[in-house]
């Protein structure tokens, strides 16, 4: 009871802030662009069921539609093939929902090149100057990409050549996959992996090795840049759906000031 009265009492004084890493979710949050013939996802949408008129003079309520994957989001193991044996959304393990978190700025890269990917000397830099990568949290990776998550088209950074959004090299995501302890990885981009991620080998390597490993994705972070590299504590909401590849969340920080 000490611990979590001093925990209330230090958020309640400020001492420790919540910051909110969440995307506001609405009909103009961008959505991944899958090409032809591959099936996509529907656009967040409201539809509203009464607003204190003949319907329901005194409620207001609206049915949602969305995919699991709009918006800030957690992937579980099963969205992919490589993971299809693993554990849905409504299984995810608590630990990974309320767990430590690091973050790597490479936003000064990413302005530079689009098409940057993480590789694994640039993590070990990292480590190197902060210590090691958090047993059992998160790898929280900044690019500076949620200052473009209020246009569809800047955010995807789409030409004829497909998407240009930075990403995590295969090399580094199979690194991650098997040698690293973290539950997951955290992005501010569409998804985890980069916009050019289906000519990498293998393709999509974060969603194939990480996924593939039980191991999780966070998609379109924002605030990253209010967090230091370590001591946050990440809390994770998603829906609990039941056989669920993945579902929007409320992402919130705990960061000790």
């Amino acid at each position: 009871m000490a611990l979590l009265d001093a925990l209330s009492k230090a958020i309640t004084s400020g001492a420790v802030e919540i910051v909110d890493l969440t995307a506001p979710l609405s009909s103009s949050t961008p959505i991944l662009r899958l090409p032809e013939p591959f099936a996509n996802t529907i656009p967040f949408r409201l539809e509203e069921i009464s607003r204190y008129d003949e319907r329901g003079p005194r409620w207001y309520w609206n049915d949602i539609h969305t995919g699991e994957h709009t918006g800030t989001h957690l992937d579980a193991p099963v969205h992919w093939v490589s993971g299809k044996d693993g554990h849905d959304v409504s299984r995810v393990p608590l630990k990974t929902l309320v767990a430590p978190a690091v973050v790597l700025d490479f936003s000064a890269r990413a302005a530079q090149d689009p098409d940057f990917l993480l590789s694994i000397d640039d993590v070990r830099a990292w480590t190197a100057e902060h210590g090691p990568l958090p047993d059992g949290g998160w790898l929280l990776y900044r690019t500076g990409w949620d200052a473009r998550s209020d246009d569809q088209e800047r955010f995807l950074n789409a030409d004829e050549s497909g998407a240009h959004s930075p990403g995590v090299s295969p090399e580094c995501a199979r690194w991650l996959a098997e040698e690293t302890p973290i539950t997951g990885l955290g992005v501010e981009t569409v998804g985890t992996d980069a916009g050019q991620a289906p000519a990498l080998e293998p393709m999509f390597p974060c969603h194939e090795l990480l996924l593939g490993a039980g191991k999780h994705g966070l998609t379109q972070l924002q605030n990253l840049a209010a967090l230091p590299p370590t001591g946050t504590v990440l809390v994770v909401s998603p829906l609990p759906i039941v056989g669920g590849s993945g579902s929007p969340a409320r992402v919130l920080a705990l960061v000790e000031r």
